[in-house]
């Protein structure tokens, strides 16, 4: 008995066989390819411009059209394989054609995607969507396509957000518009405070936002490549902002506030900014030079400011013994100063290559270089100036009184700021209000001396003859003394009533024991005296003494 071999193969058999797979391939690959052209068909890109992805009735036509994608580019790969024959050549036509409609097709619907006004705030779903339109685009070969088409859509979206957070400024001109203009029409225009509200935001929420999103539609090394491409030229002109700033600022007292908001708004945007593009990255570089940059601006602008109040002329007296224009600014920019004491110290207590100055532990604290800026470089140089300002008036009542208003203004200044309060001392201004009062006395004592003496004098004589000439004398005193003040003003209307009730207490007692003894001699009675005192220090100079207190510098 003979068996048949098992191992045997007939050729003719496999050959039957192979043509038929070959065969059943081709139908199923021509199947899909016919399926898929009538979905690249409905949605061409030339017909239909409404998003397939975000059409209310496409149901489940999105998935179908991405898959059609896919089996297009498979039909490609299978018939490229079998190109020589006439069917196959003709099915590799066919499907390039197709699929270039498909992939324009993908493109059109990534544009309009990305073009959703609410950009930077794409939902999970949303961002989804986008990833599977660019993997299918790149699983296709058309990465390049892809990757270009997501750039110049989110570059110009990313333009359009920053210039709607400028104001209307574009930031890449936003440099060349501060080297363009003069500082004060950069203050009139608000640049500087607008972009000081937008940067912490740029940073914190659009870069950021931007960021995921390239995370969410590519693979880590696409999408760094992709977000640097989009972002980082932006965000460098952004900081190119800051930098124009600061270096417009110079070394001028003024322009400070507005240095120091710069710093502030870019120290709080450093962390987010950090974490976006990196330690390495140039925007990282350029904005901590910039803040080491506001720390050489603000110790040339305090340096400046010290050394104008001491080239302030020592002749340039202020009418009246009113609280001098110098006064003012000084204060006024001190009490601005405080506000900034935490960002202060943390510029003040670095070197100038912007690292941490640790010489020594005799070195202060950050609170104490505040302290010793303010105090005992900027105060100390203000008070004395103004005793210099005070030995320039003639009257040494008009000396005293300036002191006394200017004093005086300085105390209230340092006591109705908290901040520079704190930097002083809680007893500081008590101090300085103390002295105030201390030039009131000698001011009363100056201005009623030849008033006090008359009256003196004709206390001691024997004559009582009516219209004797130390009566005459007195009241030819009183009305000097008054006619002097009358123009003379007071730092507020506190001063105003201590500077009244200071001279009332002086001279009015004595004057009503004068006019017993010589009443009949004299037309002022005790009352008009004291009336006229009081009608001293009520005028509009006096009460103006605060217009301006708040203005900013």
């Amino acid at each position: 008995m003979q068996y048949d071999n098992p191992y045997h193969i007939d050729m003719g058999e496999s050959s039957h066989r192979l043509r038929h797979r070959r065969t059943l391939s081709s139908t199923l690959v021509d199947d899909s390819v016919a399926a898929a052209a009538a979905l690249v068909e409905k949605w061409h890109p030339d017909l239909q411009a409404a998003s397939l992805f975000l059409h209310p009735d496409a149901d489940d036509e999105p998935q179908r059209f991405l898959r059609a994608a896919a089996d297009l580019h498979r039909a490609m790969l299978f018939f490229a394989h079998d190109a020589t024959t006439s069917a196959g050549g003709h099915g590799l036509v066919e499907a390039q054609a197709l699929l270039q409609t498909a992939m324009r097709r993908l493109d059109l619907e990534l544009q309009l995607l990305l073009r959703d006004e609410q950009q930077l705030g794409l939902g999970l779903g949303k961002g989804n969507i986008i990833r599977a339109v660019a993997d299918a685009m790149m699983a296709a070969g058309y990465g390049k396509e892809c990757v270009s088409t997501f750039k110049s859509r989110r570059r110009a979206a990313l333009a359009a957000e920053l210039q709607s957070l400028l104001g209307g400024l574009s930031p890449s001109s936003a440099g060349d518009q501060f080297h363009k203009l003069s500082w004060d029409q950069l203050e009139d225009a608000g640049v500087i405070p607008t972009w000081v509200a937008a940067a912490p935001v740029a940073f914190d929420s659009l870069f950021a936002a931007e960021k995921d999103l390239c995370d969410a539609v590519f693979e880590a090394p696409v999408a760094e490549a992709v977000f640097a491409a989009v972002a980082a030229d932006q965000a460098a002109s952004l900081v190119g902002v800051a930098e124009a700033a600061v270096a417009r600022a110079r070394r001028a007292p003024e322009r400070l506030f507005r240095v120091l908001d710069v710093h502030d708004a870019l120290t709080e945007s450093l962390p987010a900014l950090l974490s976006v593009f990196g330690d390495s990255s140039e925007v990282a570089g350029r904005a901590a030079l910039v803040v080491a940059k506001v720390g050489e601006a603000t110790r040339g602008a305090l340096t400046s400011l010290e050394a104008a109040i001491h080239k302030e002329p020592t002749k340039a007296t202020a009418a009246g013994g009113a609280v001098h224009p110098l006064t003012r600014y000084v204060m006024n920019y001190l009490v601005f100063l405080a506000d900034y004491q935490q960002g202060l110290a943390a510029l003040l207590t670095c070197d100038d290559d912007g690292e941490d100055d640790d010489e020594s532990s005799s070195s202060p604290g950050p609170r104490g270089i505040i302290t010793t800026i303010i105090q005992e470089r900027l105060v100390r140089a203000l008070l004395g100036k103004l005793e210099a300002k005070a030995g320039s008036y003639k009257e040494v009542a008009l000396s005293y009184l300036f002191l006394a208003n200017n004093t005086q203004y300085v105390a209230n200044k340092v006591a109705g700021s908290g901040r520079l309060r704190g930097i002083l001392g809680e007893g500081w201004a008590e101090e300085q209000a103390a002295k105030a009062r201390a030039h009131v006395d000698v001011y009363v004592r100056a201005a009623w001396a030849k008033v006090t003496a008359a009256m003196a004098s004709s206390m001691t004589t024997t004559t009582t003859t009516p219209g004797g000439g130390e009566a005459a004398g007195v009241e030819q005193a009183v009305m000097a003394a008054v006619g002097m003040q009358d123009q003379w003003v007071a730092a507020d209307e506190d001063t105003a009533h201590a500077l009244r009730a200071a001279a009332t207490a002086a001279v009015v007692p004595k004057y009503r024991m004068f006019y017993r003894r010589y009443g009949a001699a004299v037309k002022l009675t005790p009352g008009d005296v004291a009336a006229m005192i009081a009608a001293l220090f009520t005028g509009p100079a006096s009460k103006s003494n605060k217009d301006g207190d708040h203005t900013r510098l």
